[in-house]
This record gives C-alpha cells, structure tokens and sequence, in this order.
C-alpha cells in the first residue's frame, strides 16, 4: 500500500510517500514559502530513496500549486518513485486543532471538514492551510480516502480538573475555552516507544509513568500515565507552557493589558510580541536557534545566558509538576530539535532533579546527537530512565491512515 503523508504549514508543505507494507520511506521533501509575496521565491526539496534530491524553484501561489508540484515530483520520470498519482491509495494530513470532537483520527468526509473549519478561531495559523492541504489533495485524487490525523487528540484524555481554566463557567459552554494541547502525534509516538522500554525492564505498561519533553521552536511537555495523556503545557493555543523559540509561554495574564497600555499597542501587536518575538529571542535579543543563542553563551553575553536559564528552569519546573501529577516518575522522555541534538541543554534540563531519580549519566548524554534510534542516557542504576527518543510524526500519521482506511 503506497501511502502518502501531507503536513500542510502556514507557507509550507511537507510531505513523505511510504510503501506501508514495510513502513519504508520512499520519498519526501518540503515546499517552502508557499504563497509568501505571492510564491514567487518557492521552492520545492524532493528526496526520493535511491535517486538524487532536487530542488525546484518555481511560483507557488497557494497550498494547491505546491500540492501539484509535489505530485508531478513524485511521478517524474528521473526523480520520481510512482508512474502514475493513482497509485497513492491513501494519503494522511496533519491537523493542528481538532476541538473537542475529535479524540482520534478520523476518515476524512464533510461532517469533519466542517468541524476542522469550527476550529479555525482556535487554530487560526494552521487550521485553514491544514484545510487548503486536503482540498488540494482532492482535487488531484478525488478518490483516494484522506484521514485527519489532529494534533489535539492526544490531549482529549486529560481529566477535568486539569484542562479546565478558573474562569466563568459560561465561557467554556459558550467558546469551548480549555487547554487541549499540541504536538500530540508526536508525544503520542515517543511516549509509545519509551513505554515499550519500560515494559523491557518489567514496568507495567498500566502502571507507567512518563513525562514527554518537545523541544524544538515550539516546546511542550506532556504527563502520560498507563499510556494515557493526562496533563499537558500547551493550553488553548500554542502559546502557553514552556519557553520557546519566539513564544513567551507562561506569563501573567494581566501582562497583556499592561503592555497594551504602555506601549501603546492594539491586541494583533501584542499578538505579535508574544507569538513572534517573545521567547528565546526576546529575552536573548539574538535568535530563536537554539544554536545560536548557545553559541552566544560560550562567548559570555549574558542576555544569553539568561535566556538559556529561564528556558531550562521552566522545563525543570515542569517536570517536578508533572512529576507531582503522576504520583512519581519511572521516565523523562526528549525528543524534537533541541530534545535530540543538544546534550547541554539535556544536561540543564535535568540539574537538581536527581530527587525524582533521574540520574543523568553526562558520557552517554554527550555521545547522544540526532539519534536513528531511542537511547537511554541516565546512569545503570538511575531509579527513573532518561531517554532521548527520535519522533516520527509522519509515521505515526501514515500507521492511523493506513488502519482508518483498511477499517473503512
């Protein structure tokens, strides 16, 4: 079964073709700048297995030109890896906010098109390219079954008590306001891979308890008992939880009127400071990379290093509440960019925390550098493991599509 994975952003589309019977990767690749100053500067990245990676640079004026060109890519006679788009069977798309409808994958049809369009004030930058990405695939396979896989689903699982705000009650029936959470297909995965770890020491899969760390531009922290999601830092939106790239994360929330007031700004401006220009950059006046603000570290800017420190505590923090939340800790999970590229910040992430058993072991950490496979990384006898597990969204998307489908 040839199958095909879409991650529509907001000025992007990133795509992988899988032979399922194998779970083998056949190609994959990224347009980029799609629609931005019109798509004139786009280009697509196609990486078939086995052949030589392309770039093509060619206007891409909304997410169905880029959708056009990856299917042309696919079938390219020197490039490609499938003699006609017909022998996609299948095709899977990320989707960022699927509400309190959706607690899993669905098969894509007009009653879930219509609920991932009620989503868009909830997912206002990435519902409606999400939506642009499964029409487009429509319009060149109009047959082909077409699954949703959210990112919210994950989260559907937290209790109460934990994803209801203290607000007016009115306003939850009224707006749907809770926390949901994001990047859960990838929490999902990693959480998956180091609970079948754990059951390889003899920990019951029931009984397990992990804390799931994405770190990459965007940063969130899941608490996962028995396999089940039951607390999370992203909230409504994205913007809530860990320090990030450009989002502040957790801040008061009067903070908002405040710098209003002050600066003199309106709420898209304040939007803006917060998504855009807020988190690592903000507070380092550098980069939102990881690397360079790093890199700035080690030449001694202190601004760095204060950025560094907030970033990590609040990480820590998080990982003593989620602790707290699940009765003890039998693993902390890293996964993402950051999670499974940087050894410092790994190190950082884990100072003072030896109380909850986790025992980092610093020569296994510093060998441990964009791994193919989980690695654990906390000392032999560490109470609680510490793993740094690769996440795979596409594949956890392909695996829910192909199960839907073959359902269907």
């Amino acid at each position: 079964m040839k199958l095909l994975v879409i991650n529509c952003g907001s000025s992007s589309v990133k795509y992988a073709l899988y032979e399922m019977d194998t779970e083998a990767v056949l190609a994959s690749g990224l347009a980029d700048r799609v629609s931005v100053r019109g798509g004139d500067e786009a280009t697509l990245k196609h990486e078939p297995v086995g052949r030589d990676a392309i770039t093509v640079s060619r206007p891409m004026p909304n997410h169905t030109s880029a959708i056009g060109l990856i299917m042309e890519a696919l079938t390219d006679p020197a490039h490609g890896v499938l003699d006609s788009v017909r022998e996609i069977e299948a095709i899977g798309h990320r989707v960022v906010h699927g509400g309190t409808k959706h607690a899993s994958s669905a098969l894509i049809d007009a009653d879930v098109i219509a609920a991932i369009e009620a989503c868009v004030e909830l997912g206002p930058l990435h519902n409606p390219p999400n939506l642009a990405g499964i029409r487009a695939c429509a319009s060149v396979l109009p047959d082909t079954p077409q699954v949703a896989v959210f990112d919210t689903a994950f989260g559907q699982t937290v209790p109460p008590h934990a994803y209801h705000y203290a607000i007016p009650h009115d306003l939850y029936g009224k707006y749907a306001i809770r926390r949901y959470g994001f990047h859960g297909t990838s929490h999902r995965y990693v959480s998956g891979i180091a609970g079948g770890l754990l059951a390889e020491r003899g920990v019951p899969r029931e009984t397990q308890r992990i804390v799931t760390c994405h770190l990459g531009n965007g940063c969130s922290m899941s608490a996962v008992l028995g396999g089940e999601c039951v607390d999370t830092s992203m909230g409504l939106t994205p913007l809530e939880g860990l320090v990030m790239g450009t989002r502040s994360g957790d801040i008061d929330p009067a903070l908002v009127w405040f710098i209003m007031e002050h600066e003199g700004i309106d709420t898209d401006q304040v939007d803006a400071l917060l998504n855009k220009q807020s988190g690592l950059l903000g507070v380092s006046g550098i980069s939102s990379d990881m690397r360079d603000v790093l890199a700035a570290e080690a030449q001694g800017n202190e601004r760095a290093k204060l950025a560094l420190d907030v970033y990590c505590y609040r990480i820590r923090k998080y990982v003593g509440a989620y602790a707290a939340a699940l009765g003890g800790l039998d693993a902390l999970v890293m996964t993402a960019g950051v999670g499974e590229n940087s050894p410092i910040i790994r190190r950082r992430c884990v100072e003072g925390l030896r109380f909850l058993g986790l025992w980092l072991d610093d020569a296994a950490n510093d060998a441990v550098v964009g791994p193919k496979q989980p690695q654990d990384i906390a000392q032999p006898d560490s109470p609680a493991r510490i793993y740094v597990v690769p996440t795979d969204e596409e594949l956890t998307i392909a695996r829910d599509t192909k199960e839907i489908v073959g359902r269907n």
